[in-house]
């Protein structure tokens, strides 16, 4: 062969996967201005929090449809891509990477879990990417960087007001905390409803750490026992606050549980069966309020996946209407215009409620106290921002 067309054959060999990385885009870039807008969800669909990432989704979907119904970004249709986690911290970062460099997403939503954010949202963060988390509360998610934001409030509101109501509402001055040590969310929320419930005037009697995945916790609550709290605060996920309060109740514990919103699914009772009765947990919507948003959008979620949403499938709706809100108003769908859009979002009326997106890209919002009452949560009462 002659060496100046092997050469030359060989050149264009090398520029094959340059030219079809191009026709990929970069970061969503050949959905940039035309055809259908790809956005990633990253969530865990299979795994010990499975019921979390399969609610967000359900909700997302609901939200895509709806805004594809009503002619989509500007004549464009959204097409949501979902890949699940399986509840681990690195396989979240090996489903943002997929989403942004094989897929080409122009914007990402997830995690649930703060430990997965904080995996997924560094890398986000570092290829521009927006990224609305739907439900993750750690402080430390948005901390990350100028791409990451969150439609749910923060931990040290959701401390505060699950702290509020055990002193005001349930007027409890004692209260024993069990935290999971290797979770971002429970050890974070932990410190935040202790900080503002000793600034009420109320006692912490002991503070015990287990391990997510854990199944015998007689040693901590034996201990939790002895000090005779009124109430035990629980800030874990709902796989484990269920056999927390089966052996809880089995060690003579009557009293009540309070929690936060990472004990919101069905499979709670389904694991604690009437040992959760009467529990109280802090989350971000109830579905038996009566605001008209709320209604609405329970009909249409039973409509289309014949259940009752839970406060996931909320945010997820929620995060969903609130990045195709701002797709809307961005100057393009570059990443640095679609964050400056997001940023700027301020009275959105959402089903979890009224929100504005701060200078930390963190979500003002009231939240809601739930009690466990014949195996569902029931609305309590709203608790707005200070």
């Amino acid at each position: 062969m002659d060496p100046r067309r092997s050469q030359r054959l060989l050149a264009a060999a090398a520029l094959v996967p340059l030219c079809l990385l191009a026709a990929c885009g970069g970061g969503g870039g050949a959905n940039r201005d035309s055809g259908e807008i790809l956005v990633g969800h990253y969530g865990s669909m299979t795994g010990s929090e499975a019921t979390f990432g399969q609610s967000t989704d359900q909700g997302i979907a609901l939200a895509i449809d709806e805004i594809n119904a009503a002619g989509g970004i500007n004549g464009r249709m959204l097409r949501i891509l979902t890949y699940d986690t399986q509840g681990k911290s690195q396989e979240a970062g090996n489903c943002v990477t997929r989403l942004i460099n094989n897929d080409r997403v122009t914007a990402l939503l997830g995690e649930v879990a703060s430990s997965l954010s904080i995996a997924g949202g560094r890398i986000a963060q570092q290829y521009g990417v927006p990224m609305i988390t739907p439900s993750s509360t750690n402080a430390e998610v948005t901390k990350i960087g100028d791409r990451i934001f969150r439609v749910c409030f923060v931990d040290s509101f959701q401390g505060e007001a699950g702290a509020t109501f055990a002193r005001d509402s349930l007027h409890l001055s004692k209260a024993a905390v069990l935290y999971d040590q290797g979770a971002a969310y429970s050890a974070g929320l932990k410190d935040d409803f202790r900080r503002a419930f000793e600034a009420l005037g109320g006692t912490v009697t002991t503070q015990q750490a287990y391990t997510g995945g854990d199944q015998d916790y007689s040693a901590q609550l034996t201990t939790i026992r002895a000090s005779e709290p009124e109430v035990l605060y629980v800030p874990g996920y709902y796989t484990d606050v269920g056999n927390i309060a089966l052996q809880a109740r089995k060690l003579g514990i009557s009293i009540p549980l309070l929690g936060g919103d990472g004990w919101d699914s069905s499979q709670l009772s389904a694991i604690a069966g009437p040992a959760i009765e009467g529990s109280y947990y802090t989350n971000h919507y109830s579905p038996d309020e009566e605001r008209p948003a709320v209604k609405v959008f329970v009909t249409k979620y039973n409509e289309k996946f014949h259940r009752t949403p839970d406060g996931l499938a909320a945010l997820g709706y929620d995060a969903a209407r609130i990045l195709a809100d701002a797709m809307k108003r961005a100057k393009s769908l570059d990443g640095a215009d679609l964050s400056a859009a997001i940023a700027a979002t301020k009275d959105f009326p959402g089903v979890t409620g009224i929100i504005t997106i701060d200078e930390n890209r963190n979500a003002r919002k009231p939240a809601v106290v739930v009690q466990m009452r014949n195996g569902r949560p029931a609305f309590v009462v709203a608790i707005q921002p200070r």
